[in-house]
């Protein structure tokens, strides 16, 4: 079943493609969420007025993440931990951690959008990303200290 996508569905496409899918999958889930709509001729027209909405509508989705990376860029934070022998953590600093330290500087972050692909289990600086738009990803500052 060919069907025109109204938002992006991970894995699928973006907004206002025009993709093939099961007709179960475009049934059950797409059409009923409201996530999609049929491609018929109607609604191929549409979808041209649809673009100019969602061009503006990403576009102000890049200018609010370009603002929030301008204010994650300077955000520094210091963990300081205990640790034992050789300098070794106890325990970790996590994404949550992470998350946890922004609220509390009033950045409010989800914790899945932490880049950190395991956890800090060392002292030391790290750089972590953090996946604010597609195309935004600023990185802040982490340091890790001992007690």
């Amino acid at each position: 079943m060919e069907i025109i996508l109204r938002e992006d569905v991970q894995n699928l496409g973006r907004a206002g493609d025009v993709v093939k899918v099961k007709d179960g999958y475009a049934r059950n889930y797409l059409l009923p969420k409201g996530l999609a709509y049929l491609a018929t001729e109607a609604n191929k027209k549409r979808i041209v007025y649809e673009a100019e909405r969602i061009a503006r509508q990403r576009a102000a989705e890049k200018a609010s993440a370009e603002t929030e990376a301008t204010q994650l860029a300077d955000v520094r934070l210091t963990f300081t931990v205990k640790v034992g022998e050789e300098d070794k953590l106890f325990g970790s600093i996590t994404a949550s951690d992470i998350q946890r330290k922004l609220a509390e500087l009033g950045i409010h972050v989800d914790k899945r959008k932490v880049d950190l692909p395991e956890p800090i289990r060392e002292l030391g600086d790290f750089r972590v990303g953090i996946k604010i738009h597609s195309d935004v990803r600023p990185e802040i500052g982490i340091s890790v200290v001992k007690e």
